[in-house]
């Protein structure tokens, strides 16, 4: 049993998985062991979960799963419903649901449930066949989740579906002047923008530019996790010796925070690994995505490395100050079920794309 279902099993894009994971329940276990909250042993329960899946969903296959895209799609427009009336708020963001025991964020399922969705749509319709139609209602797919989305607020995910957006479009034939007009709105859109931030959403914007109009305020995050992340240095300060984040003087720091602490304890080259495992598994996605024919299976690998490799970007942009701050983990290394558990259901559905291949 176990033999069939590692068969077929992209090997380097499983050993990147494994090896983040371990890192990230490391780091996670260095950032909170001073605290009661177990967050490392929480952790290891979900990458068992998220492994699990990422096995099985190879051997269920990406075609069943898209043929159930809608319903799931539909599912998580529920969910983030239900959020605005029964969801937690922590931190004046109202993102997590709670189902009996377990706690779950829709917005990182829904994130899933787009892309879905939107490749079963595109992918059932040829490029040259009324494109303004078929356009149109992709983005009306999208649209809907990324508003509920934002409405939590959680402007960070929402920008996500971005790029994924663009990619998905791409490699599915839309035509260029789409692509140029669609940028060209969201340029003229982005100072009327600003009327629909929240009042904490501006001040992330305006101590972006200047972290130290509010140091001890809204700018004292930024501030805090650039002294972590370069006080770290080549070698680091050690593995649990790290000052800045052990004191807590960054918070959130086994969460959207995490790169901080690998940066302090592991300095420069640490960080490098850290990077370079990315780099391995975004190259591993570009491989299969690349040698596949179907162009659903393209667009859902194109898909899933778009939205990794905007997490990533955005996360340790935020953490060395290239990037205003915004509630997006660190995949397969920060703390939180839902988001390693999404991550790995897109992984392995890479790995089934790979396990299908008609080239490779």
């Amino acid at each position: 049993m176990l033999r069939r279902l590692l068969s077929g099993i992209h090997f380097p894009l499983l050993f990147s998985v494994v090896a983040l994971a371990v890192i990230g329940i490391l780091f996670i276990y260095s950032a909170s062991y001073r605290d009661p909250g177990n967050y490392e042993a929480k952790q290891v329960f979900w990458v068992l979960t998220g492994l699990t899946v990422l096995i099985l969903v190879p051997w269920i296959g990406y075609r069943p799963v898209l043929s159930v895209s809608y319903p799931f799609y539909v599912l998580t427009l529920i969910l983030l419903v239900l959020v605005d009336f029964f969801g937690s708020k922590v931190l004046g963001a109202q993102r997590w649901l709670a189902l009996g025991p377990v706690v779950i964020q829709p917005s990182e399922f829904a994130k899933l449930g787009t892309l879905l969705a939107v490749v079963n749509f595109l992918g059932s319709h040829h490029p040259w066949e009324g494109q303004v139609r078929t356009v149109s209602i992709a983005l009306m797919l999208i649209a809907l989740p990324l508003i509920l989305v934002m409405k939590q607020p959680d402007l960070g995910t929402a920008l996500l579906f971005i790029p994924m957006a663009v990619v998905m479009l791409f490699l599915w034939g839309v035509r260029k002047r789409f692509l140029i007009a669609g940028f060209s709105a969201l340029a003229l859109a982005a100072p009327l923008a600003w009327g629909f931030l929240k009042e904490y959403q501006k001040k992330r914007l305006m101590v972006f530019v200047n972290p130290n109009l509010d140091p001890l305020g809204s700018g004292y995050t930024a501030i805090q996790s650039k002294i972590a992340v370069g006080s770290g240095g080549l070698w680091g300060k050690g593995y649990l010796g790290g000052t800045q984040t052990q004191l807590h003087f960054v918070p959130e720091h086994h969460t959207d925070f995490i790169f901080c602490v690998i940066g302090e304890e592991w300095g420069f080259l640490g960080s490098l690994l850290v990077l370079c495992l990315y780099g391995f598994l975004f190259h591993s996605i570009f491989l299969v995505m690349q040698h596949t024919t179907d162009v659903k299976a393209k667009m859902l690998c194109g898909g899933v490395l778009a939205l990794l490799f905007s997490h990533v970007i955005i996360n340790i942009g935020m953490t060395i100050g290239l990037m205003p701050i915004a509630g997006v983990p660190l995949p397969l290394v920060s703390y939180g079920g839902s988001s390693f558990i999404m991550t790995c259901m897109c992984l392995g559905l890479v790995l089934s794309v790979y396990k299908e291949r008609s080239i490779f």
